[in-house]
């Protein structure tokens, strides 16, 4: 990615079609530059209707990124619910490349009874599994496991980053609003901000800021983490201080707005970016 690209997680409200197709379309009409598909209740594209996706993201040179389902548990004890997860990540990562995506992300599980430890090196072992079978099946989608919004769940931005180095074709994603919740109120200054990028840049080299998958919302919060999206200007997140530090690294790559008023907020920050 040349430089950072702003867009909708999903087919935008002001869209004048519900198709995926008609969404994407929709997006270069708003003039953003992505779009992530919403796998997240089931995988609602057909290899059938790939190609016509992939034809209009083209055309309108959109780039796709790829949420997977959010029933996905990797550190799970049950045998059952384990192949699900994988499989569900499988699915997701098989359409989203038929559609031409560049990236696919997912919750990764719970810690639930494990220890840390325990509930990493089982997670890495599943996404460690997912990446060499879409290696063999020829499909060099990102994988990436989301920072997330509860400490209850795996994917503190430490977890994530050690995945990212030790797994091919894994790379993060941040969502600064789940590091805000998920720290009850922290994270959220320019100087924090910075900081999270340096680890970025740390662990990964270079190569970690220059291809981000970022996700971009308000948040609201308690004491056990996040509750539900706001949009930006609802919120306490600072946003403008947020997309001053993604400037000053020169961070390239996709920000997806996950706000209630998707394409709303996604223009906002692609103004503030882009003045």
């Amino acid at each position: 990615m040349k430089k950072l690209l702003f867009g909708t997680a999903g087919i935008p409200i002001s869209s004048k079609g519900s198709t995926t197709a008609e969404g994407i379309n929709g997006v270069r009409e708003l003039d953003l530059d992505a779009m992530e598909l919403e796998f997240v209740r089931s995988v609602n594209i057909s290899k059938e209707k790939a190609p016509e996706v992939r034809k209009s993201a083209e055309e309108n040179k959109i780039v796709l990124t790829c949420h997977a389902p959010y029933f996905i548990n990797l550190n799970s004890l049950e045998k059952e619910k384990l192949k699900a997860s994988i499989s569900r990540i499988l699915n997701s990562a098989r359409i989203a490349n038929l559609c031409g995506a560049w990236s696919v992300t997912f919750h990764a599980g719970f810690y639930q009874k494990s220890t840390k430890e325990e509930a990493f090196n089982r997670i890495k072992s599943s996404i460690k599994e997912i990446s060499e079978k879409l290696k063999e099946e020829g499909n060099k989608i990102w994988i990436r496991p989301e920072t997330t919004g509860k400490e209850t769940q795996f994917g503190n931005i430490d977890e994530i980053l050690e995945l990212s180095a030790e797994i091919d074709n894994v790379m993060p994603c941040v969502d600064f609003a789940h590091l805000h919740a998920r720290s009850n109120g922290k994270n959220n200054s320019y100087k924090e901000f910075c900081s999270i990028l340096e680890s970025i840049e740390k662990k990964l080299g270079k190569k970690g800021l220059e291809n981000m998958h970022i996700h971009l919302t308000g948040i609201a919060y308690g004491e056990k983490g996040e509750k539900h999206h706001l949009n930006l200007k609802e919120s306490d997140l600072k946003y403008r201080e947020l997309i001053k530090a993604l400037k000053d690294f020169k961070v390239k790559g996709v920000a997806i707005s996950e706000s209630p008023n998707i394409e709303e907020d996604a223009l906002l920050v692609q103004k503030i970016y882009n003045p």
